[in-house]
């Protein structure tokens, strides 16, 4: 297990977690995601292949439509 910091909360992951494993945790949206790791976006094309290491910071994000 690694300890990364997801949207600003501790949480423990298993080792070799990936960006895309993260996201579908997180949200189950398909559009509209965007992801910083350390304060730097991930292209959606990266994320199956971006590791998370421990101390990571990591950002996802939802666009939502309001009015």
């Amino acid at each position: 297990m690694i300890s990364i910091t997801l949207n600003g909360s501790p949480r423990e992951i298993p080792d070799n977690t990936t960006v895309e494993n993260i996201v579908s945790e997180v949200t189950t949206a398909t559009q509209g995601i965007a992801v910083a790791v350390d304060e730097n976006v991930v292209r959606r094309t990266d994320w199956a292949n971006t590791l998370l290491q421990s101390g990571a910071r990591v950002d996802v994000l939802t666009a939502v439509q309001g009015g």
